[in-house]
């Protein structure tokens, strides 16, 4: 059998506290004239546990008199078997047996003697299977007038038992279900109108509130519709297995958004933290019915739906209770609204307890709370609307007030601001008056450290071109003396031929000729010339290495450096190292690699200082390591790509640390002692490298020695601006 829906939990529990006990008594024929008749006092009732019994074997069980109106069993597994006798006293033989409580969705009417009557309607038929299309279980009774006939009805569901019976004639029978659905028509349509209203708000303002308030109206009006068969008689007709889960869905779907709605319209999360949290716990319980119920947990479902909505009931009386206390005017209205729902469910609870009795006003006192709190809650939101609204006037209002004070306090401070501007300004012309002197004498300053570091390198020049001419000078020099004395015993050979001569041949004598001979003699002539060979041959070579230091003078010098030009790297490191040659002495190894590059596109003499200032460097390190038994400096060229030409310079001194290397490119940074460098020499090499777009890299490591590698490229970019402080 399919498993059905259990009635909403406060119902429950006002059942188990009111339902009473059976009173025993004994059944009577039921007297139909004609007027709708509720027939809960003439009937007998006998119970079956075991839910086998048959029409055939009813005999072993004990009916007794029903003493209430609407019979009321509970929650029970059992079968129950009503029996009844009804006399006809009209001429109407055809009347309606109608079961007023549209949650029992099966039953069986049998007629004594005749086992061949049968009606029955099942659980599991489509709304069109029934034989009367009415929302309850109708059964049709056929009674000659002045007759009587005995039926047996038998019910067995696994949800609360109610038995509301009535017979009625055709005529009641329709008058009673066109004001049923008159009825229903009139509470579908207050919440239709009421949930079109409210979307059309949500739409215009946004406000959450109003979209949870229609999802509530859409999930309520669906669970009532349920409760009272018309979802199945008219959305559903032919899914009655939805029919079974629908009660339980929109009962858990429209408690869940009637507490997002009650947390929202009354901003329980700052007014009342505490409760806002069991709010919380609520909409999980319910989220997790909802999951069950499609899992096909039903008892879990129901458990958590039946625990979800007494906290609810609970929580929004005593917050909106609280919060009416502290006068907050949206939860007076909301208090208002949810005890009147209150109200109807309780008197439809009532009347299934029969302590109400069964009529029109009981039969619809849910539904009419449900219409009521509806309205009241719109209301509610209307009134909300024009609190908001106030509260923006009045927020806007405040707003001009403080736009206009602001514009008085700014209007005010604008005077102000203008004073202490024209002040500042008169502060910060005169402090940068003073910052154009400072920067002014800054820049002398560094003009004169870039002449003191050119003139130390210009001293260094002279000096080194002083040592090297100095040496084939003095060789010249010195060869002078012996080659004056030399040409002075020639001249005086030549003067004695020349005596000869004077005297005439015919005159020589044999004397003459021996004293010149003698004379050649003593003066060695072989001697004479041979070292006469020997004395033109230094000068000579002392001569051509002048021009030599003269020539790589002039290269080093780079009189033409103001143009670009196409400069040769190993003819600029030649010259350098002729100038610093008398720097390195005999001691220091210099090793030269010098590939085979193409020229490149820059400025020689610069170049020429790169090379010079680094090698400089390289040489003072060198020359005061006395733990360098073998110092060396290697100089390297190549093709680092098709584009570039590298150049390496490399020492085998001490090296530098990681915190000097960081630093050795900053102007005035030096390692020196005071007064024997400015620091600006290795800063003028990363500038001039920059120049011809090149990049500089130092590997140094302390006891390892320093590698400088210079890639220059050998066509420079165009656009680029350059600029060497000369």
């Amino acid at each position: 059998m399919i498993r059905r829906f259990r009635p909403p939990v406060v119902q429950n529990i006002l059942l188990f506290l009111l339902l009473g006990f059976t009173h025993v008594s004994y059944g009577a024929e039921i007297p139909f004239t004609g007027k709708d008749v509720m027939i809960g006092k003439y009937l007998e009732i006998a119970e079956d546990p075991s839910g086998s019994r048959t029409i055939h074997n009813l005999n072993t069980l004990k009916f007794t008199k029903s003493t209430e109106d609407a019979p009321n069993f509970g929650f029970s597994s059992s079968a129950w078997w009503i029996k009844f006798t009804v006399k006809n006293e009209i001429s109407d033989k055809n009347l309606y047996l109608e079961l007023g409580y549209p949650l029992i969705h099966s039953g069986e009417l049998f007629t004594e003697n005749d086992s061949a009557s049968v009606q029955r309607i099942a659980a599991d038929d489509s709304f069109y299977q029934r034989a009367t299309k009415h929302q309850n279980l109708v059964f049709r009774l056929t009674i000659d007038k002045g007759n009587s006939r005995t039926y047996y009805f038998r019910v067995r569901e696994e949800t609360q038992i109610v038995l509301p019976l009535f017979i009625r004639t055709q005529g009641g029978f329709f008058d009673s279900m066109l004001t049923s659905e008159i009825l229903t028509g009139i509470y579908a349509g207050i919440l239709f109108v009421m949930m079109l209203y409210n979307l059309f708000l949500y739409f215009s303002i946004r406000e959450d509130s109003y979209l949870y308030y229609v999802l509530y109206i859409l999930f309520i009006g669906l669970a009532q519709l349920t409760l009272t068969g018309y979802g199945f008689k008219m959305i559903w007709p032919r899914q009655p297995e939805f029919n079974s889960l629908a009660p339980t869905l929109f009962s858990a779907l429209s408690g869940l958004f009637a507490v997002l709605f009650f947390r929202n319209f009354l901003n329980t999360r700052e007014k009342t933290p505490v409760f806002d949290k069991g709010l919380s716990v609520i909409v999980v319980a319910y989220v997790l019915s909802l999951a069950f119920k499609v899992a096909g947990v039903e008892f879990i479902s129901y458990m958590l739906t039946n625990l979800a909505g007494v906290c609810s009931v609970i929580l929004a009386l005593v917050v909106s209770a609280i919060l009416s206390y502290q006068n907050y005017r949206p939860a007076k209205f909301f208090l208002i609204a949810w005890a009147i729902f209150f109200l109807g469910l309780s008197l439809f609870v009532l009347r299934n307890l029969n302590i109400l009795p069964f009529n029109t006003f009981t039969n619809y006192t849910m539904q009419a709370g449900t219409a009521i709190e509806v309205i009241l809650l719109s209301f509610a939101l209307a009134d909300k609307i024009n609190v908001l609204k106030r509260e923006k006037e009045l927020s806007q209002e405040q707003a001009l007030l403080i736009s206009l004070e602001n514009e008085r306090i700014i209007t005010e401070q604008n005077v102000v601001l203008e004073r202490n501007v024209e002040e500042r300004t008169r502060e910060l012309r005169q402090a940068n008056t003073e910052l154009i002197y400072t920067l002014t004498k800054l820049k002398d300053t560094q003009t004169q450290l870039i002449e003191s570091e050119k003139m130390a390198s210009l001293g260094q020049l002279t000096a080194g071109i002083a040592h090297e001419i100095n040496n084939p000078i003095n060789f010249v020099s010195s060869n002078i003396r012996p080659l004056r004395r030399d040409i002075d015993d020639l001249l005086q050979i030549l003067d004695s031929y020349g005596e000869l001569h004077e005297a005439g041949a015919t005159n020589i004598t044999e004397d003459q000729l021996r004293e010149i001979n003698d004379l050649k003699n003593d003066l060695d002539l072989d001697y004479i010339k041979t070292e006469l060979n020997v004395l033109l041959k230094g000068m000579e070579d002392g001569a051509h290495r002048t021009v030599e230091i003269v020539k790589g003078l002039k290269m080093f010098a780079r009189v033409d450096d103001t143009d670009l030009n196409m400069v040769d790297v190993n003819e600029g490191i030649e010259s350098t190292l002729v100038i610093l040659n008398y720097q390195m002495g005999p001691a220091l190894k210099l090793v030269k690699d010098l590939g085979s590059i193409p020229n490149i596109e820059g400025y020689g003499g610069k170049l020429n200082q790169v090379f010079m200032n680094i090698l400089t460097n390289s040489i003072h390190v060198i020359q005061n390591d006395s733990t360098n038994t073998e110092p060396t400096i290697w100089v390297k060229t190549w093709m680092s790509d098709a584009d570039h030409v590298s150049i390496s310079m490399k020492d085998n001194g001490t090296g530098m640390t990681p915190e000097v290397k960081a630093k050795i490119f900053e102007p005035f940074f030096t390692t020196k002692q005071v007064g024997e460098g400015t620091g600006l020499g290795l800063s003028i090499v990363f500038k001039i490298i920059e120049v011809h777009q090149g990049n500089i890299v130092v590997n140094t490591a302390v006891g390892q020695g320093t590698e400088f590698i210079i890639t220059l490229p050998i066509i420079k970019k165009k656009n680029t601006i350059l600029a060497i402080n000369e």
